[in-house]
């Protein structure tokens, strides 16, 4: 499936039901382990990195106050007032501002690494918005400072389908109230996007609410040219294993050696300021 061409009759299309309501969120996706922010802290102390650490994309912080816990100094920059209102008062420690990714100025040499988790760097659709990133990043870095990122690998869906022929159906409760969701994803090949539609409802006699959202489809060797354009060495590339992967990236996992997985995993020094 490539189009989403099945009307969705009587639904209201809003703003962002998990965004706006971030304990709705951490209640779908609970991360008790903390796996990305351990993968992410694993990667920092492997490579030396110093204690400054930019959480970019930082969601509900929880990520964020776990490197802070690790030792590390953190600031957690996140687009949504209410992930960042949420950040402060559950997850404290980090210092939270508001900021988008696409193009950021947040000090000169401010950050020793910055990380980007759950496919933020995705939401740079456009190679403008991704040049923009980049290029923040490269000012906000100390030389030789380190990128580290996760996300969707677009090269998985170069001949493959399988999350695409189907709607996935998925279940939660939450504060006494069963939710459910429908969520189909296509292709939109001349975007070169990603694009999601998620249909959730609820056992409240609320109505069903349709949510749209998109991702840049980025190929290995692509990322590694816009890397390459902004001054940084890629010293990683591989699909696994992390902390979105199965099996679950573990402690004393190594990178390896491929990018055929459906998460792509990107660690890069900055070696040039252009």
């Amino acid at each position: 499936m490539t189009t989403n061409s099945t009307p969705i009759p009587d639904i209201s299309v809003e703003g962002n039901l998990l965004t706006d309501n971030p304990e709705l969120y951490e209640a779908r996706f609970p991360d008790g382990e903390g796996l990305a922010a351990r993968w992410a802290e694993d990667t920092l102390r492997r490579l030396g990195a110093g204690r400054r650490v930019l959480d970019l994309g930082c969601g509900t912080g929880r990520d964020a106050a776990r490197l802070q816990a690790a030792g590390r100094r953190v600031v957690g920059a996140d687009l949504s007032e209410a992930m960042l209102a949420h950040a402060r008062q559950h997850h404290p420690g980090p210092a939270y501002t508001r900021a988008d990714l696409r193009r950021f100025d947040l000090g000169a040499r401010a950050f020793d690494a910055i990380v980007c988790l759950d496919s933020a760097l995705l939401y740079c659709h456009t190679n403008d918005e991704l040049d923009g990133l980049l290029d923040s990043c490269r000012r906000a870095l100390e030389p030789g400072g380190l990128l580290i990122a996760e996300m969707r690998n677009g090269a998985y869906f170069l001949g493959r389908t399988d999350l695409l022929d189907g709607p996935a159906e998925n279940g939660f409760e939450w504060r006494g109230t069963a939710y459910r969701s429908r969520t189909t994803l296509w292709v939109d090949r001349t975007a070169q996007l990603l694009r999601r539609s998620r249909v959730w409802s609820a056992n409240d006699g609320t109505a069903p609410v349709e949510q749209r959202s998109a991702w840049r489809l980025l190929l290995p060797l692509e990322l590694r040219r816009f890397l390459t354009a902004h001054g940084f060495t890629l010293l990683s590339l591989h699909d696994g294993p992390g902390p979105r992967t199965e099996p679950h990236w573990q402690e004393g996992d190594t990178p390896g050696d491929r990018t055929d997985g459906d998460r792509l995993h990107v660690v890069a020094r900055l070696t040039s300021t252009l």
